[in-house]
């Protein structure tokens, strides 16, 4: 796998918006195998973190492995997103939990303000507003007691999920490897999980849980992480990685609707619609008025 990966490299003539798109899409099948299995939301994470932090390790250990007070709490908050994203998707449907999570720009428009001393315009606003609306949309119609508390799960997620991106801009997480809040966000849900996986082991696992928690860790988050990462080592903007990632919402409740055959409900497709509509085209916008002189971003995003 190893070989595999520097031959990418190598591979000059490969789009490194085609490894954006590769990225996106194994993504977005986190909620497919995370229903799949039959393994509690802690008993997976615990598997699919070891795994994924083992994954990025090897591929990016030339970096090193230091650490800082800015990069510990990111690891902390990553860990955090981690875990009540797979709780939300346990506990409600894949949609929900997926659309709700990436909310996340949303908050990043209300505190990158405080953070940063940034001023919030008018367009933020409506931005931000229609994401609410959209928001309210998941909680119409019959919900049981669990959709509920899975749609309030994948929204502090997506909090988290919004303050480890604000961190990433601070001058010091850029300090250390770039992977570091990764590797150690991940160790960090191994260090919580591990007396309910030990418990899963003790009455027995089965192989379709385990080929599920193998590819959730080595595929779905270190291989994808690790293809992304690439891409953006290769010039792509975050911009435009942005919004190809946001095939993943899009993608995610597909995949679980063909080979699972759960439905979301028809208001939360339309707020999903709103949600992922409303921070395009403020992506879009924000490119149109950003001086063309200005260097993208290059901030890697690891993902949940």
């Amino acid at each position: 796998m190893v070989k595999h990966f520097d031959s990418l490299k190598r591979k000059a003539h490969v789009s490194p918006l085609l490894l954006v798109l590769g990225a996106a899409m194994l993504w977005s099948t986190g909620g497919l195998f995370i229903k799949a299995s039959s393994l509690s939301a802690y008993e997976l994470s615990f598997g699919r973190s070891l795994l994924a932090a083992i994954t990025i390790a090897i591929f990016t250990r030339r970096e090193g492995f230091g650490i800082n007070r800015i990069s510990a709490i990111t690891s902390i908050l990553y860990a955090a997103l981690l875990i009540m994203f797979v709780l939300a998707t346990k506990l409600t449907t894949a949609a929900n939990a997926i659309f709700l999570q990436y909310t996340a720009p949303v908050y990043v428009l209300i505190l990158e303000p405080l953070f940063y001393k940034e001023k919030f315009r008018a367009r933020d606003f409506v931005t931000v507003a229609a994401c609410i609306a959209g928001m309210s949309l998941f909680f119409i119609g019959k919900l049981r007691p669990q959709d509920v508390s899975g749609n309030l799960f994948a929204l502090a997620s997506g909090v988290c999920f919004a303050l480890f991106f604000l961190l990433l801009r601070h001058a010091k997480a850029r300090k250390v490897n770039r992977a570091s809040s990764a590797i150690y966000g991940n160790l960090i849900v191994v260090a919580l999980c591990a007396p309910a996986f030990f418990g899963a082991v003790q009455r027995g696992i089965s192989a379709a849980d385990f080929g599920c928690i193998t590819y959730l860790g080595v595929v779905q988050i270190g291989f994808a992480y690790l293809l992304f990462t690439l891409a953006m080592a290769r010039g792509v903007r975050s911009l435009d990685a942005g919004i190809i990632g946001y095939i993943e919402p899009v993608l995610n409740p597909v995949w679980v609707f063909l080979f699972i055959g759960e439905r979301p409900a028809g208001w939360a497709i339309i707020g999903g619609v709103i949600i992922i509509a409303s921070v395009i085209v403020h992506m879009l916008l924000e490119t149109r008025t950003r001086p063309a002189n200005l260097p993208a971003d290059g901030t890697v995003i690891p993902h949940e």
